[in-house]
């Protein structure tokens, strides 16, 4: 069910922040790490050990859900310790007046640049895309508050 739900596409409102951003992934890093440690309990073990004993052909389809999992959980760290480098450079959007705003913007953009070419799963156009929609939703919300 939860690789069901990674799969799917993600749908969000239209005013959410960077912050949200950052809240996603870290829900996702807990879940799935949640279920990697189910994964790695003895009783888990135990029965992939009886598989393995029996041949059984359902351990393809176990290693090939193992992989999806730990494909998920590794994406999810990767995203939430890049996240959480730009979260210091997206405070200003939340904490301070459209003026005082402006001099965080560069840092924020270099901070999104860096997260674009160094990171394994958030390089994509999409979601750094997403990214910068949501950073234009903090400005605007913090322009609308100020005016």
């Amino acid at each position: 069910k939860i690789l069901a739900e990674n799969d799917q596409l993600r749908r969000e409102a239209d005013n959410l922040g960077p912050r949200a951003e950052l809240d996603y992934w870290k829900k996702r890093l807990s879940k799935f790490s949640y279920l990697m440690d189910q994964l790695k309990s003895p009783d888990v073990k135990a029965v992939l050990g009886v598989l393995t004993a029996a041949k059984s052909k359902l351990l393809k389809s176990w290693r090939v859900l193992d992989i999806r999992i730990t494909n998920a959980v590794n994406e999810a760290k990767d995203n939430v310790r890049y996240l959480y480098s730009l979260e210091k450079h997206c405070d200003p959007l939340y904490n301070t007046d459209p003026v005082s705003m402006t001099d965080a913007i560069p840092g924020l953009i270099n901070a999104i640049k860096m997260i674009q070419s160094i990171s394994l799963y958030y390089n994509t156009s999409e979601k750094i895309s997403s990214l910068f929609v949501k950073v234009t939703n903090q400005m605007i919300a913090a322009c609308k508050s100020y005016i």
